[in-house]
């Protein structure tokens, strides 16, 4: 027997609403229901252990992570003003970052740890080293067999200057950051948590970048061991396995105890997640036959939008909608029709500032995207206050909300590893 269109709609929703409760986020249904009858005293009142805060940014092509750049410098601009501290930084009021592609290196630029124990930039650094030097971190597709043999090693040599031989232990928060590993034919991910946990798993920074933004039809696959040379991987780029990195970072903090203790549903979740705009932004021309390059950009974007809805619908459904933020640009109008890689600078930051101002795009499951009354500014905005708010709670508050990991000495015993979305398997090729 048939069933009606609408009524299958409802039930495939009813399904995946159960799968993403169940086996993504927890099940915030029974987690209610037992919260309702056996309330836990140390969450009640004054002793609300308070959001945990995470910063996902996508892998993206189009500017090279210019837009989410743009954003967080935005919101850095914000956060300074706000809060009467000219010298706020980004990874001061977050928690937890993820980054994919060329969000893993502007994650890794803000919340890498410098000598001087600040970060080794600030946003406003991160968005002049992105627009500088993005030609030679993201160079287009080779052309002719001499350029294989001979290409070019001007991002590895960048990323080594840059990150010297800084390692994930060094990171100032837990810091995500996938790739797809073709030893294990599995995803990566480059934990923080797991690096202090085991020297097998604790990588250079430098290394960490290349592998994951390395596009595969232009570099191929990126060989890599980790710092004590026990773990090696061979790397494709994190937009393959993972171009957006939310819904992994927060099923890490939901499963990560040790250092998030009394976080247990997305109400206990502050995110904001940052898109790099969407496939036809950057092709520059539109063809039946695309390349190989543009096919894999589609299937990355094509599943980030995906997470978005999911992770949409999971806040929706637990009533804290507003906790969750994402910032994209939604059909990007420049007169510029090839957007990459060959554009003028000057046109990649007009479309930047036009990204900023145009309305909010909200993603709900089974039902597509829909313009909310805002603007993106309007949103950072709204986000930086809440930001704020959390970190003046905690000056107060008894529990911590986090209780991050810091470097281990020699003489300090190991414990069990806290990342359950980590693939825990040493690989050989």
């Amino acid at each position: 027997m048939e069933l009606p269109v609408n009524e299958v709609d409802s039930l495939t929703n009813k399904i995946f609403s159960i799968l993403e409760n169940k086996f993504l986020f927890g099940d915030h249904e029974n987690a209610t229901a037992s919260k309702t009858h056996h309330e836990d005293p140390i969450k009640s009142g004054n002793h609300f252990s308070g959001k945990v805060r995470i910063l996902s940014i996508d892998s993206g092509s189009f500017s090279d992570g210019i837009l989410a750049a743009q954003s967080l410098l935005t919101l850095q601009t914000i956060l300074r003003q706000k809060w009467g501290n000219p010298n706020a930084a980004i990874a001061q009021c977050f928690d937890v970052v993820a980054g994919s592609g060329a969000g893993a290196i502007l994650a890794a630029m803000l919340f890498t740890q410098a000598e001087n124990g600040a970060p080794l930039f600030t946003a406003d650094q991160a968005l002049q080293f992105l627009v500088k030097n993005r030609r030679k971190l993201f160079p287009s597709s080779p052309q002719g067999l001499f350029w294989r043999i001979f290409r070019p090693s001007g991002a590895k040599k960048l990323l080594g200057r840059t990150f010297r031989e800084l390692t994930l232990k060094d990171t100032l928060k837990p810091v995500l950051i996938p790739c797809y590993d073709l030893c294990s034919n599995a995803p990566f991910l480059f934990s923080r948590a797991d690096a202090l946990e085991i020297d097998g798993y604790d990588f250079k920074m430098k290394d960490v970048c290349y592998a994951t933004s390395a596009d595969p039809t232009v570099v191929g696959a990126v060989e890599m061991r980790s710092v004590d040379e026990r773990t090696k991987i061979l790397a494709v780029e994190g937009g393959v396995a993972m171009n957006n990195p939310t819904a992994a970072a927060i099923t890490h903090v939901l499963n990560n105890k040790q250092e998030f203790p009394f976080c247990n549903g997305v109400e206990d979740l502050l995110v904001l997640s940052l898109g790099n705009a969407e496939s036809g932004f950057d092709s520059g021309d539109v063809t039946l036959t695309p390349t190989r390059t543009k096919f894999i950009r589609i299937a990355g974007e094509g599943a980030s939008d995906i997470v978005d809805q999911a992770v949409s619908m999971a806040f929706g459904e637990s009533g804290n909608a507003n906790n969750y933020v994402r910032i994209q640009g939604n059909r990007l109008n420049s007169t510029a029709s090839n957007i990459h890689p060959k554009c003028k600078i000057d046109a990649i930051m007009s479309l930047t500032k036009e990204m900023l101002a145009q309305r909010n795009v909200e993603s709900h499951l089974f039902k597509g995207k829909k313009k909310s009354e805002v603007t993106n500014l309007e949103k950072l905005e709204m986000i930086g206050s809440e930001l704020i708010k959390e970190q003046e709670r905690r000056k107060t508050s008894i529990l911590p909300t986090a209780v991050l990991k810091q470097k281990r000495s020699a003489a300090t015993p190991r414990t069990s590893s806290a990342s359950a979305t980590t693939i825990s398997s040493q690989s050989s090729c």
